[in-house]
């Protein structure tokens, strides 16, 4: 009985001895699969993986191409079905389906990821109280200027400054605009209905048994909005994107509101042009403008979900934002110094933006928003406007 034991004791240790001497067995080696879209965003994450499995060797990443509009409705297919990935990117604006859904893990170690971020980041991917993904770029718009017409001492610091300054400058250039914006494009307009803090659904996006864009804060914005056709002679439907950024591309607009997308057309187009953050509705600080984030999210039928959120939470660090902003151009969701001039003036004006909400009410309110803006820009009253929106998007059930 006891050389039965020795023997079984001694095969213990043999086996034991022989696990401690393999440091990376097939078992431990992990591949993390993370859909991306291509044009930048796939070079990132390929140069990414390489960086990270250098610092975890048994861990490797692989690139599979799933567009970002795409992602949100793949992953309710391919996740239960096990052919999913560990790792995916999405909008922020889809969080909500997504967790509802059940397809993706709450972020690891939120507190240290907030103080990392961008708060608006941070804002944009937490739900119901509870953060989830790792933001890894960020958008919004600013005020573009246009050099050659007017001097960076001159930006208005307030949208009555720029008003008088537009109306001066129109009237010794009339060819020219001293501003312009897409009018019917609540995407844009949404900035004048933020005075005094005041929000889409409330102060943290989720108050649906209001727009908050009729309140007494919303009305007054939209009546400076509305008084700045007195310097802009276009009507709403002559006043869209695309004349918008033609004009500003020829050299014939001072001050445009557009995002960074517009930075490589404009500098292709010759202009010298800077961008900072936009005018004041209240004398105090810049208008407040709507954020985009692009998270990374850990499925939730991942095999390897501690692993994935240890990449994710690596694609945010210092280093990984420098490289995807090199690579991609995005803004950093990170609070990073960077050498672009542009790039400068969309971070800054990131400090005053907060994140398009995510409750299904969402569903009505860019059409019927769009609708209000042109309207109230060719002279509807505001406050009738304002009102009508709020019914229309508060009432809305999403089929």
């Amino acid at each position: 009985m006891k050389k039965g034991l020795s023997i079984v004791l001694s095969l213990f240790m043999i086996a034991s001895l022989f696990i401690v001497s393999v440091p990376v067995s097939a078992q431990d080696a992990v591949k993390l699969v993370v859909w991306e879209s291509t044009g930048g965003p796939d070079e990132w994450i390929k140069a990414a993986g390489e960086a990270f499995t250098k610092l975890n060797p048994n861990i490797t990443v692989e690139f599979v191409n799933v567009e970002l509009g795409d992602t949100s409705g793949q992953i309710a297919l391919d996740g239960p079905a096990g052919v999913g990935p560990d790792l995916f990117a999405a909008p922020h604006d889809k969080l909500g389906e997504l967790v509802v859904g059940g397809h993706i893990l709450p972020t690891v170690n939120p507190d240290a990821v907030k103080e990392a971020v961008l708060a608006s980041t941070s804002q944009a991917l937490t739900y119901d109280g509870v953060m989830y993904g790792y933001p890894v770029s960020a958008e919004t718009y600013a005020l573009y200027y246009n050099k050659d017409l007017i001097p960076a001492e001159e930006i208005p610091t307030t949208w009555e400054e720029l008003k008088t300054w537009t109306a001066a400058f129109n009237a010794k250039n009339p060819n020219k605009y001293g501003f312009l914006m897409d009018v019917g494009n609540i995407y844009y307009t949404i900035l004048f209905t933020t005075m005094n803090g005041n929000r889409l659904f409330g102060p943290d996006g989720t108050d649906t048994s209001s727009s908050y864009l009729a309140t007494e804060d919303a009305i007054a914005g939209m009546k400076i909005f509305q008084g700045l056709h007195e310097v802009v002679p276009l009507a709403a439907a002559d006043a869209n994107t695309a004349t918008a950024d033609g004009a500003f591309a020829a050299g014939n607009v001072a001050m445009y509101i557009s995002g960074p997308w517009n930075v490589a057309n404009f500098t292709n187009a010759g202009i010298h042009f800077g961008v900072t953050t936009l005018p004041s509705l209240d004398g105090k600080t810049p208008a407040a403008s709507f954020s985009g984030t692009r998270g990374m999210f850990v499925s939730a039928y991942s095999e390897h979900p501690e692993e994935a959120a240890k990449f994710a939470e690596f694609l945010i660090s210092p280093e990984m934002q420098k490289l995807r902003y090199d690579i991609t151009g995005a803004l950093p969701s990170i609070p990073l110094e960077v050498e672009s001039e542009a790039a400068k003036g969309f971070i800054a004006q990131l400090e005053y933006a907060f994140p398009m909400p995510s409750v299904p009410q969402m569903g009505a309110f860019w059409e019927s928003g769009n609708a209000a803006s042109a309207n109230i820009w060719d002279g509807a009253d505001v406050e009738t406007e304002l009102k009508a929106l709020d019914k229309a998007i508060v009432s809305f059930v999403a089929q």
